[in-house]
Formats: C-alpha cells, sequence, structure tokens
C-alpha cells in the first residue's frame, strides 16, 4: 500500500485537482475527497437537456476521452501484493434480462458510456457501470473519466451517465452526476494508483419532445426551455427512476486474491498506434482473463500498485469495469477493477494489456462513503422541475 509523503518543511506544489479543491469546492474525510457535480435541480435539467437536444446530437458527437493514452508503453511487473485488510465483498442487485450478447458472453445491463466536456470544451466520453448501493444510484469508472486533471477545475462538465448507450439512443435515461466521490491521493496529487470514482447520479430522464406554449405557460413552466423568434417552447422531461432500479447494480470487492479471472467491459473506439482501428465505440466488447498475481507499474504516471489485464482494447474503454465471478446468467459480477491506463507489452505498436488499479480497503472506504448518499429526483411527472 503506497502513501505519499510530503517533504519536511517544504513547500507543496498544488496541481490542477488540488489548486481546484483550495477555492472551497473539494471537501476530504480521511481518504475520501468528494465533490459536487451538478449545482442544483435546475443545473441538473439543463446538463440532461445539453444531450438529449436534437435527437441526442451531442452524444452523437462526443469522442473517446484519451487524455494522455497515446504514451503508450511497457508495463513492469513488480512484487506481489500485501492487501490491507480481510477481503470483502457487496452482492450486486438487478434484472437478469439481457442487453444483447457478444461471441456467447451475455453483455450486463449496467455497463454503458459516461458522457461530460473536458477542460478544453470538447464532448467526450468513457466506460463505467451502474453498481450496487443503498438508494440505486451510483456509477463505478475511471477517477479520470470523472476529474480533471488537464485543468484547474475539479471535476469534468455536464457528467452524466447513459446506461445501455447505442448510436445516440438513451434506452434507459440520462442521469446527471450529482456528486463524486474518490481517493485524496487522486483528488490532490493525481496519484493514478487511485485512479478510480464513484459518482452519485440523479433518477434518470428521458425527452418526450420539444412543446410550443404560449408566453403565460412558458413563464410558468420551470422546467428548461428557451423563446426564439417569438415562440416559446419547453422541452418535454420525464423521471425516468433510479438507475439501479432501471438496470441493476453489479457488486463490489476488495482486497481480493490476484491472478483471479475477470471480465472488463467497455467501449473502445481508438486506434491502436499504428493506426489500426478495429473498434468503433458503438457498442460494448469484453476480455476475459486472469489478472496479474504481482503489480504492475508504470513509471510514466509514477504507477506502483496496478493490475494488469491481457486485453487488446483501446481507449474509451477507460473506466469499464472489471468483473469478478461473472455471471453469465444473471449478467452479474463483483466490480474489482477499472480500466486505467493501456499498454504494449511486445512493442509492436498495438496495444495488448490494459491495468487497474487494486482494490483494497482504502478503495471500500470511498465506495462505502459513496454508496451511502442520496440523490432524489429532478424533475416531476409533468416536466416540472423539484426544487
Amino acid at each position: 500500500m503506497k502513501r505519499i509523503l510530503l517533504p519536511a518543511g517544504g513547500a507543496l506544489l498544488a496541481t490542477g485537482l488540488l489548486a481546484a479543491g483550495l477555492s472551497g469546492t473539494a471537501q476530504a474525510d480521511g481518504d475520501v475527497a468528494h465533490d459536487p457535480m451538478a449545482r442544483n435541480n435546475s443545473d441538473a435539467v439543463s446538463i440532461a437537456s445539453f444531450w438529449l437536444a436534437s435527437n441526442g446530437a451531442a452524444l452523437r458527437s462526443a469522442t473517446q476521452y484519451t487524455w494522455d493514452s497515446n504514451e503508450v508503453r511497457k508495463v513492469v511487473s513488480k512484487g506481489g501484493y500485501s492487501p490491507d485488510g480481510r477481503p470483502g465483498t457487496t452482492a450486486p442487485t438487478g434484472s437478469s434480462k439481457p442487453t444483447g450478447s457478444a461471441q456467447n458472453v451475455n453483455l450486463p445491463k449496467t455497463v454503458g458510456k459516461v458522457f461530460f466536456v473536458d477542460g478544453q470544451g470538447k464532448f467526450r466520453w468513457c466506460s463505467g457501470t451502474s453498481i450496487q448501493s443503498n438508494y440505486r444510484n451510483l456509477v463505478a469508472t475511471a477517477g479520470h473519466c470523472v476529474y480533471d486533471t488537464d485543468s484547474n477545475s475539479a471535476t469534468m462538465d455536464k457528467w452524466v451517465f447513459v446506461p445501455g448507450y447505442y448510436q445516440g439512443k438513451a434506452p434507459w435515461g440520462i442521469y446527471v452526476g450529482k456528486q463524486a466521490f474518490t481517493h485524496y491521493d487522486f483528488d490532490t496529487y493525481e496519484d493514478y494508483d487511485r485512479d478510480y470514482a464513484f459518482v452519485t447520479v440523479f433518477n434518470g430522464i428521458t425527452s418526450n419532445g420539444v412543446k410550443q406554449v404560449d408566453r403565460k405557460d412558458f413563464e410558468r413552466f420551470t422546467g428548461p426551455k428557451r423563446a426564439w423568434g417569438g415562440h416559446y417552447y419547453i422541452l418535454l422531461s420525464k423521471d425516468a427512476g433510479r438507475l439501479g432500479d432501471n438496470v441493476g447494480g453489479q457488486g463490489f470487492a476488495w482486497n481480493q486474491p490476484t491472478g483471479k479471472p475477470v471480465r472488463a467491459f467497455g467501449y473502445p473506439a481508438a486506434p491502436h498506434p499504428d493506426g489500426n482501428k478495429p473498434y468503433s465505440g458503438v457498442t460494448p466488447k469484453h476480455c476475459y482473463g486472469n489478472t496479474t498475481a504481482k503489480a504492475v507499474g508504470a513509471s510514466w504516471l509514477k504507477i506502483e500498485e496496478h493490475i494488469g489485464l491481457k486485453c487488446a482494447v483501446t481507449p474509451g474503454y477507460d473506466g469499464g469495469p472489471w468483473l469478478l465471478n461473472y455471471s453469465n446468467a444473471k449478467r452479474l459480477g463483483y466490480v474489482n477493477g477499472v480500466t486505467s491506463t493501456f499498454a504494449d507489452q511486445d512493442g509492436n505498436d498495438r496495444i495488448d494489456y490494459i491495468t487497474s488499479p487494486y482494490f483494497d480497503g482504502e478503495t471500500a472506504s470511498v465506495y462505502n462513503a459513496a454508496k451511502n448518499v442520496w440523490s432524489g429526483k429532478i424533475v416531476g411527472p409533468n416536466g416540472e422541475l423539484y426544487k
């Protein structure tokens, strides 16, 4: 278990995330850092409307988030792991109905894309999954798909989760991020050994189209609306219910032995370093294999304690879950990692390896803090905004 130490008597050099935290937005309780996302219910509705508008045009125009993953290098195996406590699990919940299959593997309903606007104003996406929580409202993904490591903002802008995403469609609605949780060392120092995040989301929103109204109804309406060309329009949104009630939630596992088989899911899209582009990012793909029994290090991101998996996917897969004990019949397992980095182990300019932070007791502390936080509704049955 790695610990980051500050130099005695030295000045602290603030990273982008820490600098954002100094403004008073970020908070930390021990190992757990938590940051607000949507400022209020009106902001949350506007975020959902941004992605839903024009039949999901913004969703379709988004591209995979590549951060600095173009620096694909070989990772180095080190010593074995020393878990910081006893192994533990939280059981999954949900329906066993499939969303489709790929090579005889039934794809889970819980997997989808997280969409956001990055620090350069570009529409981006990563992968993620619904994970079990007390209020059925939690998403697990990579920390770099939630926290902005490239600018002085804390979290990515306009962050949403779309389970079962396919070609601009949101079959179970769009879920706006309310509060983000990660490890203090990632929030403050961008420590990629803690590159995971858990995000509470509001109830989902679906769009029933746009309606033209008179000025009186327009002024009275509390949901998303727009005046244009002397006419008044309102967006007819509908509450889609809680995330976990709609798609279920994967379980969670920590301090587990390494070298065990997992199934990893995600939406790869970027080309390999050699220019070959085998994936479109339209549908989720999967990998299966044993995680590395030894720790994996990547010097270019100061990683010392990842686990690895042989898997020839590309960015876009970031944040996708590594599921331990996955049941192909129930489409459920236990999140025991999330895709963080990509590597080229045989040096042929093709990605053949992915890595994840090792989920230990400190990861469980972050998860446990997030799983007990309520989100609630943001629109009523008639599209009215909940205050």
